[in-house]
């Protein structure tokens, strides 16, 4: 089984940014531990600031994986473009948000890439991640 997880812009600033919503560990270190926590499960990580490259990796690895868990940060709420993707693409996603979104700006309350997901995890910490794995594995 494989699964990547993707997670958008300023998610490499984990455990340095707003440390009292998204914690003090790093996205990295978190990682390692999801790897020996899952270890029959080929996880894989990509990280971007990038909208095309968020896109580009969805449409590269949407046909052939069993699973992606998506944290689009920002771009949940604005971006069309990977709403569609994610519309294109066969291999199910889970979007993932660290904090409680609809805790935060009315802006962050609507997703576009939410109806398009199979589901959608929100404010449970880093423990999102674990959340979905597991459900894609179950699935």
């Amino acid at each position: 089984m494989k699964i990547t997880i993707i997670n958008g812009p300023n998610l490499n600033l984990l455990g340095k940014r707003e440390t009292d919503i998204y914690g003090k560990s790093s996205f990295e270190d978190y990682f390692k531990k999801l790897t020996r926590q899952f270890d029959k499960v080929e996880l894989t990580y990509f990280q971007s600031n990038h909208e095309g490259e968020l896109l580009d990796k969805l449409h590269e690895i949407g046909f052939s994986e069993d699973g992606i868990v998506l944290n689009a940060g920002a771009y949940t709420h604005t971006s069309i473009a990977l709403a569609d993707a994610i519309a294109a693409i066969n291999t199910p996603v889970i979007e993932v948000h660290i904090s409680n979104v609809f805790a935060r700006e009315a802006f962050r309350h609507h997703s576009y890439t939410a109806k398009n997901c199979v589901g959608s995890i929100s404010g449970l910490g880093l423990k999102g991640y674990e959340l979905a794995l597991r459900y894609l594995i179950d699935k």
